[in-house]
């Protein structure tokens, strides 16, 4: 019973910190959705993981090299440079879409965490888990063709494939919380990709205005953040039983869009919409049978 309590406490925590994240994440689309009127999308994300570094020099000066020693470089490598792909397409897919599309496009990445989850850290699939990915698919399914169309945008598309590299990051970030801290994960994840954007960033270079670099700042600020409550998450429960916690950022981006932009959700894609959050509470469900039937 005890274990049981204990379970449970820690799957609050964790889900109330991937809110968190998601809501952050949100944030930075608002702000990718309105800076990429004017800046490249390649500058963008080199300022995001550029100013996101900046953020640890207090911290790096403070505690010194040792506070970066790490035996996990190459599994941060590989991290890093899934997530640089996912956040190109994820970037793009927040300038180019209406918010609350953009954001359930992200959550396409839930629907693979399980998949990915079973491949890399050998966490079992349910028969639960099966039902959320064909009804979150379907939900999916909805949003983007209302009127029954064949064809899906490419930039849609583009979303359904970042958040796939998505899901992948999220599970890695899971195997490295088995030993790394979580501003150890982001602090690398933050050295890698401004390594890796720093090119595409210069040959599409536009120096941006002072009020641009300002809300680059806050953008960075807000994806930072977000990657550090994603990371520290994880170290509370397991991928599959956290992945429908971050379906609240269709909420939130339902809200922020219609509150700054007008944008307005149809009721066939709220009806989707609707299925994407019933497959999140099918897999937290039958995470959680899963855990407590194996465990107890």
């Amino acid at each position: 019973m005890h274990y049981h309590r204990t379970l449970v406490s820690d799957l609050h925590k964790g889900a109330l910190l991937i809110l968190l994240s998601e809501l952050a994440l949100v944030l930075t689309g608002v702000m990718i959705h309105e800076l990429a009127k004017q800046v490249p999308i390649e500058v963008l994300v080199l300022a995001r993981n550029a100013i996101g570094l900046s953020f640890f020099v207090p911290w790096l000066l403070r505690n010194g090299r040792r506070s970066i020693a790490t035996t996990q470089l190459p599994l941060h490598l590989v991290r890093s440079l899934v997530g640089i792909a996912a956040m190109y397409c994820l970037f793009y897919s927040w300038a180019h879409l209406p918010l609350a599309q953009a954001a359930l496009l992200k959550q396409t990445a839930p629907l693979f965490i399980p998949i990915v989850g079973f491949i890399w850290l050998k966490e079992r699939i349910t028969g639960w888990t099966v039902m959320a990915i064909l009804v979150g698919f379907i939900g999916i399914w909805v949003v983007l063709n209302p009127e029954g169309h064949t064809q899906v945008p490419w930039v849609a598309l583009l979303a359904i494939f970042g958040a796939s590299l998505g899901a992948t990051a999220k599970v890695v970030v899971r195997k490295l919380t088995l030993t790394q801290s979580s501003i150890l994960i982001v602090f690398y994840l933050s050295l890698f990709n401004t390594l890796f954007s720093l090119i595409p960033a210069l040959l599409a270079w536009d120096t941006p205005s002072l009020w641009l670099l300002m809300g680059m700042v806050l953008m960075a600020g807000f994806a930072t953040l977000a990657q550090l409550l994603l990371s520290k998450g994880y170290r509370y429960a397991a991928a599959g039983e956290l992945g429908s916690f971050t379906y609240g950022s269709v909420i939130f981006a339902g809200l922020l869009g219609w509150l700054l932009w007008d944008e307005l959700i149809t009721f066939e894609a709220m009806f989707g919409m609707a299925l994407v959050v019933v497959s999140g509470v099918i897999v937290v469900l039958g995470s959680i049978k899963e855990n407590v039937s194996k465990k107890l």
